[in-house]
């Protein structure tokens, strides 16, 4: 059933279609993951869902008393006020019913302000805040102006979730947050009762959290059951059927413009129907919404550095007492991605500075290499002047740039982000956030730099082009220093991860965020196995046997036998005649052709491709075993 729903919608910013004609439904008990690129106007449509914002034109429909909360990308809480009080606004009306009741009006309806107080459960509304604050280990006697961004997005979820809703609208909710704390929040949402609508570009957080992903592509809302891993590959199938289609349709069009254009003695012999189609497909293709092109990134490296780039021997730095960098020590080599990980305020930046020779440490050595020119990707967009046009943030005074041995138009290198040469002149402020952090990038990617410092590069970046920032990140040829909270985006680019561990310990583990918490994991596992269990009163351990020589020698690894070698020499003709058969089945399938031969043999066609694939998987399985061997 559902709760809230909108319909045949249309909102428009400016001449931008934001929607145009869409649809959706939240039902409830779902948990939607909303997507998108930026500027599509995500954050419009969570704003009309909450009634923030009006649709142009469209319906907007409520289920009958439905409670919902909205919290924004940047929560607006009052700085002087206490984390106690500001939460305590999410039962606004409770506290205000209560006191209503107990100041005995004779000219109120008292007997209407206890029920609605027993509806909403006002009588201990300050219980409900304490024990919210509790479980989102938050301290009410805080004041909200002393915290930390990430603190201030829990503080705001405080507030929507003691309201107790039945929808949570959500807009990037893990902006801000460290890992341990998106850990919690997955946690905290999965055990949410009401329905859930959030926008995030955190594929990780989507997989474990959402259950439904619907995209803002075009105007249009498509829903896909599933999380984000789901909606990955059912998305590449629409994309490659809609590709096919719109070739086959462009080359009848294609054809048909042409027979239109015949001489005198074949226009006596048109068909009106001919023609009329021909004008029907002519509306048609004026009216597709083409696939929007993807951002073409690419990085001048300028001149490599030397082999060394920086090597640190047992640095520690504290601040007032406090221990930041206890005693750490690495070598950052030459093409190294490295990732930094910590909780908010454990020193990332302070040890990054000193890696990068910007910061003294208080004892230790610093070794920087040669030749290192250091570009800078900044967190909070500061250095962006938002009167600025676009052009002039790219290239100042001029309308040509240099990207490596290669010349641009200013307009040229920013329709390679997305951004259309009648936007070039626009100032910064009409920019998204999103947009932004992609106007960001193609700054920091005009100078040509060998060392990049990304200080939480993916805050507001669609989905596809953070993957085509991994894939760039992947090919540089320079060191990249990474500060990200995305464990998606950190596995998929850095090449080591230094973690910190508290107490001003950090540690460098090799791979992403995953192998570090395996390895982490598998450290913890081995010290408890090692750590002596006290006994009381056990008897002697017997004496274990003395190993005999044959259990000394290491076993060696079982060779084939000649079935099993001639099985594997012949495994990848049999994959190979599958795949053959499973390419026609799918080209019959995504044809027209099969549809018009009747329902068996359509189910014919389809079981026999499902047939394949599970053939294909078991050969698959029993290559790795054989070669393993």
């Amino acid at each position: 059933m559902a709760v809230l729903s909108i319909s045949n919608a249309h909102l428009a910013y400016g001449h931008v279609a934001l929607l145009d004609g869409a649809s959706f439904s939240l039902e409830m008990g779902e948990r939607v993951g909303l997507i998108g690129r930026n500027g599509t106007g995500k954050s419009s449509l969570l704003k009309i869902l909450a009634q923030i914002d009006k649709l142009d034109d469209g319906l907007l429909q409520l289920q009958q008393g439905l409670t919902s909360v909205y919290v924004p990308q940047e929560p607006e809480l009052r700085p002087e006020a206490t984390i106690f009080d500001v939460v305590s606004e999410g039962v606004a009306e409770a506290k205000a019913l209560r006191e209503r009741y107990e100041i005995h009006d004779p000219e109120d309806d008292l007997e209407w302000v206890a029920e609605r107080i027993e509806h909403l459960g006002a009588w201990n509304w300050e219980q409900r805040v304490e024990e919210t604050l509790h479980r989102l280990n938050l301290d009410g006697s805080r004041i909200v102006g002393s915290l930390s961004g990430g603190l201030k997005k829990r503080v705001a979820l405080a507030r929507a979730l003691v309201a107790q809703p039945d929808v949570l609208l959500l807009d990037e909710p893990t902006n801000h947050l460290d890992l341990d704390a998106i850990t919690w929040l997955e946690e905290l949402l999965n055990s949410f009762k009401g329905s859930l609508l959030l926008i995030t570009h955190d594929r990780s957080f989507l997989d474990n959290v959402a259950n439904r992903i619907v995209e803002l592509d075009r105007g249009q809302l498509r829903g896909y059951p599933g999380n984000f891993a789901a909606f990955t590959a059912a998305k590449a199938y629409e994309l490659e059927n809609e590709a096919l289609f719109n070739a086959r349709f462009d080359k009848i069009l294609a054809q048909e413009e042409i027979w239109i254009r015949k001489g005198v003695e074949a226009r006596r012999t048109r068909s009106v129907a001919r023609i009329q189609r021909l004008e029907a497909m002519r509306l048609q293709h004026a009216a597709r919404r083409d696939v929007q092109g993807k951002v073409k990134l690419d990085i001048d490296t300028g001149g490599a550095s030397g082999k060394i780039v920086a090597e640190l021997d047992g640095v520690s730095k504290s601040y007032g007492g406090r221990s930041i960098v206890r005693d750490f020590s690495a070598t950052i080599l030459r093409g190294d991605k490295v990732g930094l990980v910590g909780a908010n305020g454990a020193g990332k930046t302070t040890l990054l500075k000193m890696i990068l020779g910007q910061l003294e440490p208080d004892s230790g050595k610093v070794q920087m290499g040669s030749k290192i020119n250091v570009a800078y990707f900044d967190q909070m967009r500061d250095v962006l002047d938002l009167d600025a046009t676009l052009a002039d943030t790219i290239s100042p005074g001029s309308e040509w740039i240099e990207i490596g041995n290669q010349r641009k138009h200013v307009k040229s290198y920013l329709g390679d982000f997305l951004f259309s040469p009648a936007r070039a002149n626009s100032p910064v402020k009409s920019l998204s956030g999103g947009e932004r952090n992609r106007l960001l990038l193609a700054r920091l990617f005009a100078r040509p730099a060998n060392v990049l410092v990304l200080d939480e590069p993916t805050n507001d970046l669609d989905i596809e082009t953070l993957e085509l920032l991994e894939e760039l990140l992947a090919d540089y040829d320079g060191t990249v220093f990474l500060v990200s909270h995305d464990r998606r985006f950190l596995d998929n680019v850095v090449t080591s991860t230094i973690v910190s561990e508290g107490d001003g310990r950090w540690r460098e583990y090799e791979g992403g965020v995953q192998d570090w918490l395996i390895q982490s994991k598998r450290a913890a596992a081995l010290r408890a196995k090692n750590e002596p269990t006290p006994v009381v009163n056990a008897p002697a351990p017997a004496p274990a046997p003395a190993a005999s020589p044959d259990a000394l020698v290491v076993a060696k690894p079982k060779k084939l036998s000649y079935k099993e070698q001639r099985e594997l020499d012949e495994l990848p003709k049999k994959i190979a005649e599958l795949e053959a058969e499973q390419t026609q089945l799918n080209a019959l399938l995504n044809g027209t052709e099969l549809y018009s031969q009747g329902a068996a043999r359509i189910a014919e066609v389809t079981a026999r491709a499902g047939e394949i694939d599970e053939q294909l998987l078991a050969l698959m399985e029993r290559w790795e075993v054989l070669d393993a061997k």
